[in-house]
C-alpha cells in the first residue's frame, strides 16, 4: 500500500500486415522529468531510471483499433522483470500507403482504480521501398556505458549528471538522418487506430543501451528533431556481458535480422560505428541478405581496424553494398544519390529544419509540418 502505484510505461512498437509487436514495462515509478538544472537533481533523475522497481505479473491489456473501426483487446501478465510483451497476429491487415504511427492503448488496474496510457506503433508504408536500421551508442549519442567499467567511471558526469537536451549529437548525424528520413516529423494522435504521417522512410534503432534509458534516448532524439522509431535495447545488469564489449554486435545483428524478416519487401540502410561490433555485424547482414541492404554507413570512432573488421569490409565489398566510412556523418550528395536519396523536396525541408534546430535552443516537442511523405 506504500510507494507509487504500478504504472505501465510503453515502448515503441511496429507492425507489418501480419503481426504487431510492442512491449511495455510495469514499474512503481513516475513519468521521468528531464528539465532539471542542479547536478544533484540531474543525478537523482538519472539514477531513478536504473533503480527501477518492477511490478511483476501485473495484468496488462492492449487495445488495438482494427481497420473496420472496432477495437481488439489482448491481455498478458508482465514477467518477473515487469515486461509485458505483445505479439499479435493481424491476419493480413493492410499497411498504410505512407509510413505512419498508429496509436494503441494500454490498460491496467492499481489501487487507485482503472488506468490507461497511449502507445505508438510504427507501420511502414507499402509504397516505401527503403528503411533505416541505426545504432545509437556512439553513432547518435555517446552513452558512456558501453565501453566497459573504465569508460563508465571516466564518463560519469555525462552519464549521471547530463540531461538529454544538453547532450551533443555526433557531428553530421542530424543532417544525414534528415536526408534519409525524407519527411518532417509530427506528433502522434491519441485515439486507438488513428494514423498520422511519420518520416517517409521508417527508422529502427538497435542498441546495446539498457531499456532503463528508453525515455532518456527518446527525449534526446526529440530535442534534436531526429526521426523516432522503435528501439531494440537490452535488459541491463552489472555484469561483463552488459558493461563489456562482448555481445554488442550479436545483439544488434539478431535485432536487425528480425526487422529484415518482418519487412521482406524493403531494403534497409544500416548506420553504426566501429566501436561495438557494428561493422562486423552489418557485413554479415550484407552477405546473408543479398539485395536487401541499400548501403552501410560506419562512423570511425575507435582504434585502427582489426583483422576481423578488415575482413568485414571485404565482405561488404564482395556483396556489392555501397559502403561509407568516416569520422563524422557529413556524407556527400553523390553517395546519397547512388542509393536513391535526393537532395530536393521533403528531404531538403527536413535537413533545413534540423540545421535551424542545431543553431537554436532545442525544443521540447516534435515539430509539426503539413508536408507529407
Amino acid at each position: 500500500m506504500f510507494g507509487h502505484p504500478p504504472t505501465v510505461f510503453p515502448y515503441f512498437g511496429h507492425r507489418s500486415a501480419h503481426r504487431l509487436t510492442i512491449t511495455a514495462r510495469a514499474l512503481r515509478a513516475r513519468e521521468p522529468a528531464w528539465h532539471h538544472t542542479g547536478d544533484l537533481a540531474k543525478m537523482r533523475a538519472l539514477w531513478q531510471q536504473f533503480a527501477s522497481r518492477e511490478e511483476p505479473h501485473l495484468p496488462v491489456t492492449l487495445v488495438v483499433g482494427t481497420p473496420d473501426g472496432a477495437e481488439q483487446r489482448h491481455e498478458v501478465r508482465a514477467d518477473d522483470e515487469g515486461y509485458a510483451h505483445f505479439s499479435i497476429d493481424l491476419n493480413g491487415w493492410e499497411r498504410p500507403a505512407h509510413t505512419a504511427w498508429e496509436t494503441v492503448r494500454f490498460e491496467w488496474m492499481n489501487r487507485t482504480g482503472p488506468q490507461s496510457t497511449e502507445g505508438f506503433v510504427l507501420a511502414p508504408g507499402h509504397a516505401t521501398r527503403m528503411g533505416v536500421i541505426s545504432d545509437i551508442d556512439d553513432t547518435v549519442i555517446e552513452t558512456g556505458i558501453t565501453g566497459g567499467p573504465r569508460a563508465l567511471v571516466r564518463n560519469w558526469r555525462r552519464m549521471l549528471a547530463t540531461m538529454p537536451d544538453d547532450r551533443t549529437p555526433v557531428p553530421g548525424a542530424g543532417q544525414l538522418y534528415g536526408r534519409l528520413a525524407g519527411s518532417v516529423l509530427a506528433q502522434p494522435d491519441k485515439e486507438p487506430g488513428t494514423r498520422l504521417i511519420a518520416p517517409h522512410r521508417p527508422f529502427f534503432y538497435v542498441s546495446s543501451s539498457p531499456w532503463n534509458l528508453f525515455g532518456y534516448l527518446v527525449a534526446f532524439m526529440r530535442s534534436r528533431s531526429l526521426p523516432l522509431g522503435p528501439l531494440h535495447l537490452r535488459d541491463w545488469d552489472f555484469n561483463r556481458a552488459t558493461l563489456g564489449s562482448s555481445g554488442h554486435g550479436a545483439h544488434k545483428r539478431l535485432a536487425a535480422e528480425g526487422i529484415l524478416a518482418t519487412y521482406p519487401d524493403m531494403k534497409f540502410a544500416l548506420i553504426g560505428d566501429d566501436t561495438q561490433g557494428d561493422l562486423v555485424a552489418y557485413s554479415h547482414l550484407a552477405a546473408d541478405f543479398p539485395g536487401r541492404i541499400a548501403a552501410i554507413f560506419i562512423r570511425h570512432a575507435g582504434e585502427l581496424h582489426t583483422a576481423e573488421e578488415l575482413a568485414a569490409i571485404t565482405r561488404i565489398e564482395a556483396a556489392g553494398v555501397p559502403f561509407w566510412h568516416g569520422e563524422s556523418f557529413e556524407v556527400g550528395t553523390e553517395f546519397l544519390e547512388q542509393i536513391g536519396v535526393s537532395q530536393t523536396g521533403d528531404t531538403a525541408q527536413i535537413v533545413d529544419t534540423i540545421e535551424k534546430d542545431a543553431d537554436a535552443k532545442p525544443e521540447k516537442t516534435l515539430k509539426k509540418s503539413a508536408a507529407n511523405a
